[in-house]
């Protein structure tokens, strides 16, 4: 398979949807909103993108299974596996804040090849594939040079229904905001994690994510030579459902921090 080919036909499908999104939100009323529970809210816009991501990339990858957000196809490729979010910041959206995505990540055999982030309001499309480094609207791009804490500016994404773990969160936050430049919550962790590939931010971490928040963009970072851990230091981020990415010169001293509070349960601590 010719992965660089299929990422720019997977841009153009993103871009179509992204321009759909983009109309939709001139006309966009609050009370077209949805809930699917507390505080996760959804909108027909979502369910329409999602639609299309579906219909166009299975012209694209007949054989392909689907991992989708909103649940509008469900299946399981023998060999690959579309993992999409039609809307990543659904809630930026809702309440017109113009900060949301489109993303796309195409598994193959449990490993990301392939991944798109497409920033709407900036008409920014992120995108790598295994082994062919990281873009954005044709320019590579890499991490930052950023080389301890103290130089940087983080990103991360605040609890909004599951609170089970906001103790030990607040914590590595205040930590985190005593270290470094800034922290930054814009809403999106496909495009906080685009950021970080791009050198705008330098390390991101947030917790209770799903596969299609974080795919995409997690092969983008490391594409552009970043590192990705769980909470342990490990590399098991999808599954349990929290991210750290950086820089990779500033791993250390993040995942020290990150590890103090969350107490891992597992030896897998790498750094």
């Amino acid at each position: 398979m010719d992965l660089a080919e299929l990422c720019v036909q997977t841009v153009e499908i993103a871009k179509q949807v992204g321009g759909f999104i983009r109309e939709e939100s001139q006309k966009f009323q609050p009370d077209q909103i949805e809930y699917k529970g507390f505080n996760d809210l959804v909108s027909y816009v979502d369910k329409s993108a999602e639609e299309q991501l579906v219909r166009d990339l299975s012209a694209l990858l007949p054989e392909a299974g689907f991992l989708t957000e909103e649940k509008t196809r469900e299946s399981v490729g023998a060999v690959f596996q579309w993992i999409i979010d039609p809307l990543d910041g659904t809630t930026n959206f809702i309440h017109g804040i113009p900060t949301y995505s489109v993303s796309i990540a195409l598994q193959q055999h449990q490993e990301i090849v392939l991944g798109v982030v497409y920033e709407i309001n900036r008409d920014e499309c992120f995108y790598a594939w295994k082994g062919g480094s990281a873009w954005l609207n044709g320019c590579q791009i890499q991490v930052s040079k950023a080389p301890q804490l103290s130089n940087t500016l983080l990103a991360t994404g605040f609890p909004y229904y599951d609170f089970e773990k906001k103790e030990p969160y607040l914590q590595v936050f205040q930590e985190m905001m005593e270290n470094c430049h800034g922290l930054r919550r814009i809403g999106s962790a496909a495009v906080d994690l685009a950021y970080v590939a791009c050198g705008r931010f330098d390390g991101y971490f947030e917790y209770n994510l799903n596969a299609w928040d974080v795919a995409a963009g997690a092969l983008i970072v490391k594409e552009a030579g970043g590192e990705l851990f769980d909470f342990s230091g490990g590399a098991d981020f999808i599954q349990k459902r929290e991210l750290v990415a950086t820089n990779s010169l500033i791993s250390n001293e993040m995942l020290h921090i990150i590890v103090k509070y969350f107490k891992p349960n597992t030896n897998e601590t790498k750094h």
